[in-house]
């Protein structure tokens, strides 16, 4: 039998879980990857010869940036009803925040819409065009790729199949919508506010 650590005397330290530090290098790995395509963006703003330029078309999109946002507290309150038990309310949050995220994509797909068709500007365009599509096509990606994931355990929380012991793994994914939206801000602050 060990005996109890003394009151006050600090809890024996353990290794993080497989989970948290696989989200954990998934996350820095992600960080490292978008690092190269803001840079690459910033270096090769304004050297297009031919425009159009982001100050020409780019409208800042404060909806879809507000929605994104909110879909970060919406996924830590569906965690914690997850963790207290509650899960229908838990699913509610759940849907709540997978209905944000595709605002936001359906607003960066009617964006895109308007850029090509009515403003001219493609990937092949200018060098803008191609760093401009690439940035936010790669957080765009993203985004689809964590609704995918959210669509999914909400599917299987209909089903019935999410319990409190899973709360681990979903919080583990809101670690993941927690980085698309800081990634959204940085992306924001580089095509919407530095370039223009």
């Amino acid at each position: 039998m060990t005996p109890e650590p003394a009151r006050g005397a600090p809890a024996e330290w353990r290794l993080p879980s497989r989970g948290r530090a696989g989200m954990v290098g998934l996350i820095v790995m992600e960080s490292a990857f978008l690092g190269t395509f803001v840079v690459a963006y910033l270096f090769y703003i304004g050297k297009s010869v031919s425009g159009p330029t982001p100050r020409q078309v780019l409208d800042f999109p404060l909806f879809n940036t507000i929605c994104l946002l909110a879909s970060s507290v919406t996924i830590a309150l569906a965690v914690k009803a997850l963790r207290g038990g509650r899960r229908m309310l838990f699913g509610s949050w759940l849907l709540i925040t997978i209905l944000l995220g595709a605002e936001f994509i359906t607003g960066t797909a009617v964006e895109w819409y308007g850029l090509i068709v009515r403003k001219g500007l493609t990937i092949g365009t200018n060098l803008f065009g191609t760093t401009f599509y690439s940035l936010v096509g790669f957080h765009a990606g993203h985004v689809t790729l964590g609704l995918l994931l959210l669509i999914l355990v909400w599917i299987f929380t209909v089903l019935g199949a999410v319990r409190v012991e899973h709360a681990e793994r979903v919080e583990l994914l809101s670690w993941y919508w927690h980085f698309v939206d800081a990634v959204w801000i940085v992306v924001l602050t580089a095509v919407y506010i530095v370039s223009r």
